[in-house]
């Protein structure tokens, strides 16, 4: 072999081990908390004259799905409203407008957003009962949370900020973000979540596991942060594919 040839070679291997030492993943990482799997909300408290539940999204699910107790309707939520014994005001879709506000046939105008949905089904009930019905049985179905947002971030091919529209798993908010990159590690995809204190708790689950089935796929709140992590090796055996191929015709003759 030749002097420059054989200098060539040194050169480049030299190279090669200086990026994949750049790219080799962080020796440890810090995990603040983790879990398996995430509990669902409990379902609002009713009373004889009205309760409230979550999400029915015909999205497949062990059970229905409720929106936590605290939730606040916002602009474009979609309700459904149910009045046992008035036709006009049983299993009705309503869209919360810009203004947060709904209309209902014998009630009007009435302001939905900014309440939980206890708290606007005992209004309905307390309006209804003023006029029309004794102890009317009024049920409020939060079916679209488009006013919570999730972040999808890190190893997806369209990083995004997503409107929640019903019940909504990890497993889909990452296909909303295009699905997973080439270097993604699938291992460590993490859910940052939003705690009372301002703080945020740290959640970290397997997603290759969550696809083959053998581990719960977690429900997606609003606010949630979640954040696909890059595998150091994948991408590190991506960037020397890279560097290599354009010194291919040198390798080979």
């Amino acid at each position: 072999m030749s002097v420059p040839r054989m200098r060539s070679w040194a050169l480049l291997l030299t190279a090669l081990l200086g990026l994949a030492a750049c790219a080799s993943p962080p020796a440890t990482d810090t995990v603040l908390s983790s879990a398996s799997s995430t509990p669902a909300p409990s379902v609002a408290a009713g009373s004889p004259a009205f309760s409230a539940v979550g999400s029915m999204s015909s999205t497949p699910a062990a059970g229905p799905v409720a929106a936590p107790n605290d939730y606040r309707i916002g602009p474009q939520d979609l309700l459904k409203l149910d009045v046992f014994g008035v036709e006009a005001l049983s299993k009705r879709s309503v869209r919360v407008n810009a203004s947060g506000q709904i209309s209902l046939p014998l009630i009007g105008i009435l302001q939905a957003g900014g309440l939980t949905a206890e708290q606007l089904a005992a209004d309905i009930a307390t309006r209804l009962a003023q006029d029309y019905l004794q102890n009317p049985q009024v049920t409020i179905f939060i079916e679209e949370f488009t006013s919570q947002r999730v972040t999808v971030t890190g190893a997806v091919k369209t990083p995004n900020v997503f409107p929640l529209k019903g019940r909504t798993t990890l497993l889909q908010v990452v296909a909303q973000a295009g699905g997973p990159t080439s270097v993604a590690n699938l291992g460590t995809v993490r859910i940052l979540r939003p705690e009372p204190d301002g703080t945020r708790k740290m959640l970290e689950y397997d997603l290759s596991a969550i696809r083959e089935g053998t581990a719960p796929d977690p429900e997606i709140l609003g606010e949630d942060v979640v954040q696909v992590e890059t595998s150091g090796v994948k991408d590190t055996a991506k960037q020397l594919t890279e560097f290599i191929l354009p010194f291919w015709p040198l390798l080979i003759y």
